[in-house]
């Protein structure tokens, strides 16, 4: 299974560039760092691991307040944190991030095209 996300920020409607994620797998009721990364300029990480990860519960932690700061904006997330169990399909997760300075909305999206293709 490989991981990727796309932050869009819904107040622009603009893709969230530079924002760093880190991503987190359960191990013995701890949360080791297994990636960082940072969206590209269209928002996305690809793959945040760059490998196949296994089954089993991970954690995408957004660096959100770093964002609204730069931008002098006010809000309410330092960080948003997004917990996942995944036991489907082991090929791909998709998450994106709907992101505004007092809300988040999140989703399990569909695979983005290039890694569709690559798996048919």
């Amino acid at each position: 299974m490989s991981i990727s996300v796309r932050v869009v920020d819904s107040t622009s409607g603009c893709s969230v560039a530079e924002l760093a994620v880190t991503l987190h797998a359960r191990e013995n009721g701890a949360w080791p760092v297994v990636a960082r990364a940072r969206t590209d300029s269209a928002g996305r990480i690809a793959s945040l691991s760059g490998r196949a990860l296994p089954r089993g519960s991970y954690r995408l932690v957004f660096d959100t307040g770093a964002y609204f700061a730069e931008r002098a904006v006010d809000s309410l997330y330092a960080e948003v944190i997004v917990s996942v169990h995944y036991q489907g399909d082991p090929s791909h997760l998709h998450v994106p991030l709907l992101l505004s300075p007092f809300a988040y909305t999140t989703y399990r999206g569909p695979a983005p095209k290039a890694v569709a293709a690559e798996q048919a």
